[in-house]
């Protein structure tokens, strides 16, 4: 026969207990702390777009949500505004180090879509960003390239005419801090805008709230 009462007097077995326990805690704490990122993120959207309707899905556990916020006002150069965020898993204390490693932070991805059209396709995108699994430009060949410094970053600048370019020159020098922006697209043949953030705490808003004001001084009408 074993001898469990010896089992439940091992150091190892207390060990085990509390690093079950820890586990445990850390889900928890995880879980909560991804709800209040997702939430801080979409209310800021919400506040910023100020949307006709709404719908709010989850797409990945306690790691990827999904909004989807329409605006059904006729003059409204954009007709629907859609968000998709992938947290890191803070629930699994385990796979945690990992994914930072692989992920580094939150990420935050706002698609526009455009009713009216755009000046032509431009990107601007943060280098390190650009250099570390951001999406590829799929007509690079037949853009301009330079680089510019905005804020402390240095950036990208992928522009398909002069006055696309001069946009967003524009928008630089009239918003000097880039903040938690890392790339912004405009894709005519899509009639999409693309944005992607880094979903800090009370900053979503911040930033993302000049971009979308910007949009209807660029877009045709």
């Amino acid at each position: 026969m074993f001898n469990h009462d010896y089992i439940l007097t091992q150091p190892v077995f207390f060990l085990f207990i509390a690093f079950t326990m820890l586990l445990s805690l850390g889900y928890l704490w995880g879980k909560r702390a991804n709800k209040r990122v997702f939430l801080a993120a979409f209310n800021d959207l919400v506040d910023v777009v100020k949307p006709d309707d709404q719908t709010f899905t989850n797409i990945g556990g306690l790691v990827g949500y999904h909004a989807n916020l329409y605006i059904k006002k006729n003059n409204a150069p954009i007709s629907q505004v859609d968000a998709t965020i992938t947290l890191l898993p803070r629930h699994s204390w385990l796979y945690l180090p990992i994914s930072k490693f692989i992920m580094r932070y939150d990420r935050l991805f706002i698609t526009l879509y455009v009713k009216p059209g755009l000046p032509g396709e431009a990107h601007i995108i943060e280098t390190r960003y650009a250099g570390f699994r951001a999406p590829k430009i799929t007509n690079v060949n037949r853009l301009d390239k330079e680089t510019v410094q905005w804020g402390p970053f240095h950036f990208h600048l992928y522009y398909q005419n002069v006055k696309v370019r001069d946009h967003l020159i524009k928008f630089m020098e009239s918003n000097p801090d880039p903040g938690i922006i890392r790339h912004i697209a405009l894709v005519p043949e899509q009639k999409k805008i693309f944005v992607f953030m880094i979903p800090h705490k009370k900053q979503v808003a911040r930033y993302f709230a000049p971009i979308y004001e910007w949009l209807p001084s660029i877009v045709k009408k």
